[in-house]
């Protein structure tokens, strides 16, 4: 039976997100109200304004079930401000901006700079790139931020191989919740999202 994911629609890479994963062979539909959330067996949480997302997710009334439904399991995978929502602390943020505390990550926003200061590069992934024959993953940064540190149950994926920003963790799981700095909805590459598809 085909699994259904749904991709918070409140604001961001939407779409985006929707193509890669009915490309994957999911059911892929927006949520945007609690009802739709509950039928679903994983959750996208797209990049975006992480703070914009926050404050919406109050308006439709989505945060303390989504909140709920994380902490009872819910498999969800967050791209840039989802990494962000995702995260247990962030730093850089503003003061009403609310998280969902779903993984156990010290989360940095807008850790590599503005908007001019986003970039590209190849990255390997943790059972994503590491088998026979796999090629790098060209990963898109946009405002990214950076995974500052992890709890003892969070497993780092993915760093950032060279340059400035060396070392810097920026692909985690901890369980059922995955997440990445960058964007791979916007390259076509769909490992990413496979290996969430393969979570559920």
């Amino acid at each position: 039976m085909s699994r259904t994911v749904g991709v918070l629609a409140l604001q961001g890479d939407v779409r985006e997100h929707v193509a890669a994963l009915t490309a994957c062979g999911v059911r892929a539909v927006p949520v945007r109200r609690a009802a739709e959330l509950a039928a679903v067996d994983g959750l996208v949480l797209p990049g975006g304004e992480s703070t914009t997302m926050s404050r919406l997710l109050g308006v439709f009334d989505l945060y303390e079930p989504l909140r709920a439904a994380l902490a009872d399991g819910l498999p969800a995978y967050g791209s840039c401000a989802g990494m962000i929502l995702l995260a247990s602390r962030i730093l850089d943020t503003r003061a009403d901006a609310r998280h969902l505390d779903a993984l156990d990550i010290t989360v940095r926003r807008n850790a590599f700079g503005r908007q001019v200061e986003s970039f590209e590069t190849d990255l390997d992934l943790v059972g994503i790139t590491d088998t026979a024959g796999a090629e790098p993953m060209r990963a898109v940064f946009i405002r990214a931020p950076w995974v500052e540190d992890v709890g003892a149950g969070v497993e780092v994926l993915g760093t950032v191989p060279s340059g400035p920003a060396a070392g810097r963790i920026v692909a985690v799981r901890g369980g059922n919740v995955l997440a990445t700095s960058f964007h791979p909805e916007v390259t076509g590459d769909l490992r990413v999202h496979q290996y969430f598809v393969e979570m559920l």
